[in-house]
């Protein structure tokens, strides 16, 4: 158990935007658990992630390498919570392990940062556009097979960079991960999620715990009620569609006027072929109802999919 006087230890990956995230939960714990800031420790973890950039995901495990060393330390007991970007969780968590709390939701939207070109649909025939993110390729391609699309890894200081020095005519990035950073005035466009929707549990962050310290009043504390609700259907959706980096789907939950409303897509590598499917429950049904929304959906995308090549 994690002791009431502390300290808590919370454990990040050291890229920037991570601890630039894992900063932001560090006030945040210390304030809801009462504890003085430097009772609050944060403990920084590389992941196999991390260490290989010159791949894609898929080719190397999947999203899980993001979250794999620093979930064996919050089993082992050297850290008491974990900050993880939400969408890089897999759907199914490790025996033992929760997400004990999910912080008000960023902006969940896809950010289009062009050399030249203001906008996505401002980009000339052919032109080079980096991402590493198979759904962001399907979706790119769907709207505008004649682009050219490269992988593009490593930090996001790295993959502006790439572009200001003409790898890339344009690169796709998350608004949200811009925004913690403070680097929102790069963006040209905010991409819309009628053409990229988004990534299932997008702009959330996820407070990882072990099973026996999910009820500490401090961490229900920070658990923002409509953001749990749309990432509990969008997971749900993932977990239907075996969501990874080897499948190319997006799943967006928006509450308004108490219901929530969930989208959710499949589409072909390369984009020649997107399933769709659109349902709403009442907000108050909650968390459970929201994720068996999610399954319903991703199943019926799964099945009008059928046997239709659909991954790597």
């Amino acid at each position: 158990m994690i002791p009431s006087d502390g300290p808590i230890r919370i454990g990040t990956r050291r890229s920037k935007l991570a601890l630039a995230q894992s900063g932001m939960m560090q006030r945040a714990v210390a304030a809801a658990a009462g504890l003085a800031p430097e009772r609050v420790e944060l403990v920084q973890i590389v992941t196999t992630g991390d260490r290989v950039q010159d791949r894609r995901l898929l080719e190397i495990g999947g999203k899980a390498l993001f979250t794999k060393e620093i979930e064996e330390a919050l089993l082992d007991g050297r850290i008491d919570l974990a900050v993880h970007s939400m969408k890089d969780v897999p759907a199914e968590q490790p025996p033992g392990l929760t997400i004990g709390a999910a912080p008000e939701r960023e902006d969940p939207r896809d950010a289009f940062i062009g050399r030249n070109a203001e906008t996505f649909d401002d980009l000339p025939p052919g032109a080079v556009l980096g991402t590493a993110s198979l759904r962001r390729q399907a979706q790119a391609l769907a709207l505008r097979p004649d682009l050219k699309i490269e992988m593009l890894r490593g930090n996001v200081d790295t993959r502006l960079k790439r572009l200001q020095d003409g790898d890339f005519d344009a690169i796709l990035l998350a608004t949200a991960g811009l925004s913690r950073l403070g680097l929102a005035g790069v963006i040209g466009e905010r991409l819309s999620p009628d053409a990229f929707l988004s990534a299932p549990g997008q702009g959330a962050l996820a407070l990882q715990c072990r099973a026996e310290d999910a009820d500490a009043p401090w961490l229900t504390a920070l658990n923002h009620a409509d953001t749990a609700l749309c990432v509990a259907a969008e997971r749900g959706a993932m977990t239907a569609l075996e969501g990874s980096c080897r499948t190319a789907i997006g799943a967006l939950g928006v509450i308004a006027e108490g219901r929530l409303r969930l989208t959710v897509e499949m589409l072909a590598p390369d984009g020649s072929a997107r399933w769709r499917r659109a349902g709403e429950i009442a907000a108050a049904a909650g968390p459970d109802a929201a994720r068996d929304l999610g399954l319903s959906l991703g199943q019926a995308v799964r099945d009008e999919a059928g046997d239709q090549r659909i991954s790597l």
